[in-house]
């Protein structure tokens, strides 16, 4: 099931997420949320998107299997993640998201990160990630402390739908 992008003005998407309980990931209901995450996700042409996107103000994003850091075999599903930087170097690039349409802008991201979460079997994972995977991380776990995008782009223009 396709879930709607909540857009942004949304006061959900300006408020931290709540962790989750390792015991909760078993849950059905869960499951169901992470598998239509992913659905929605690519439905929307999208490399990453985190729960409170899809009205849920909860520590999950996941992140397109291209783009996962981990390989290509499966997409890349992040429960309470946080990252710290491997490197003081840094770059501006441009980006976009779906609850934000049609703007895009610079933004600074470090370019090696160190991950720690928990999988979605409620497993502890860590790993570094860099360059584009590394900025798309950073770009959803902003979305968890509630923090998008545009506050921190500079040179934000609107892109004309075509």
């Amino acid at each position: 099931m396709r879930f709607s992008i909540i857009t942004d003005p949304n006061s959900i998407l300006h408020q931290k997420a709540e962790a989750i309980n390792p015991a909760d990931l078993n849950t059905s209901k869960m499951k169901k949320l992470i598998v239509n995450m992913i659905e929605t996700m690519y439905s929307a042409d999208g490399v990453g998107l985190a729960a409170p996107q899809v009205g849920q103000s909860i520590q999950i994003c996941v992140i397109a299997k291209e783009y996962s850091a981990l390989g290509k075999s499966e997409d890349l599903v992040l429960i309470n993640p946080v990252w710290q930087k491997k490197s003081i170097l840094t770059a501006w690039d441009a980006e976009g998201c779906l609850s934000v349409p049609e703007y895009w802008g610079e933004v600074k991201r470090y370019k090696k990160i160190k991950v720690k979460a928990l999988d979605i079997n409620g497993q502890p994972i860590e790993f570094e990630a860099k360059d584009f995977p590394a900025r798309v991380i950073q770009h959803e776990v902003d979305h968890l402390n509630g923090i998008l995008f545009v506050e921190k782009a500079r040179n934000i223009q609107k892109v004309e739908k075509v």
